[in-house]
């Protein structure tokens, strides 16, 4: 019997240590413990923090954020004793359901990177089914991300271009809110960088960076202004404020639109992840 505890929030060392592919897992630990007001959410450890779990909720769904062990304590059952104190956790909560996939808009992943075998063993014997995939796209920031003749291109129609800075987005906030969701809402106002469009004084689309850790989004362009370039434009902006923090690459997470990425400036798709559910049976 593992004896599963509260975690502590620093376990941002042992996330690294286990979680190889991603660099910035320290900054994915401190995202997850930073949630939008009212998430449900927890984080478990074992007795000597070689494991640690984050869960959450979203309605009735409950999700698997975030699970680490350190290399050196594998084969030891912790990933599972972990995964089955979270679901107790869920069920208590509500959770007809639980998935390791990303809980907007505060997630790590979209779901388990294809390359982390042994998550993929790990929730595929505990009983998970695979129903999804999602990507990832890779920009390399070092190539040339100017837009000045987009940008002298829109102002020749009344549109301006404006950078949004933090304490100062409430009316690109609500429009996102409106246009959109509340996820993307809470994204925007909470990234490192946010650019606009606008026209007459209306917001006609944004784009925003570092709501996650080193990744380019959310973004979005009102319906009657598509197709005017506003949105690579926007992109491009975001993304040369990446580079000039000093990235080298940046990811643009959970994609739709393959085409304009690709398009708009190389991106090319890197990352796949498979996401897993499995339903709690009822108990009577």
């Amino acid at each position: 019997m593992i004896d599963i505890l509260p975690a502590p929030l620093d376990a941002g060392e042992l996330a690294r240590a286990a979680l190889t592919l991603d660099d910035a897992a320290p900054e994915l630990v401190a995202r997850l413990a930073a949630p939008p007001p009212g998430r449900r959410w927890t984080a478990l450890a074992t007795p000597d923090l070689d494991g640690v779990i984050f869960a959450s909720m979203s309605g009735n769904i409950g999700h698997v954020d975030l699970l680490a062990v350190d290399p050196g304590a594998r084969r030891r059952g912790l990933g599972r004793a972990l995964v089955g104190a979270a679901e107790e956790w869920l069920r208590a909560q509500g959770a007809e359901e639980a998935r390791f996939a990303g809980n907007p808009p505060c997630y790590a992943w979209p779901g388990i990177d294809v390359r982390y075998t042994p998550a993929h063993c790990l929730a595929e014997s505990l009983g998970y089914e695979r129903y999804h995939a999602a990507w990832n796209m890779t920009v390399d920031l070092s190539g040339d991300l100017s837009c000045d003749a987009d940008l002298a291109r829109l102002a020749n129609e009344g549109i301006t271009v404006r950078a949004a800075p933090a304490g100062e987005r409430a009316e690109v906030v609500e429009f996102v809110r409106k246009q959109w969701r509340d996820s993307w809402a809470w994204e925007a106002e909470q990234a490192a960088g946010c650019h606009y469009a606008e026209r007459e004084g209306e917001i006609l689309g944004f784009a925003s960076w570092g709501a996650r850790p080193l990744w380019f989004g959310p973004m979005g362009t009102a319906e009657a202004a598509r197709g005017l370039g506003v949105g690579r434009v926007l992109l491009r902006r975001c993304l040369a404020d990446q580079a000039a923090a000093g990235l080298r690459s940046a990811q643009i997470g959970w994609v739709g639109p393959i085409h304009f990425y690709a398009k708009a400036v190389g991106a090319r798709v890197e990352r796949v992840f498979w996401l897993y559910r499995r339903r709690f049976k009822e108990v009577s």
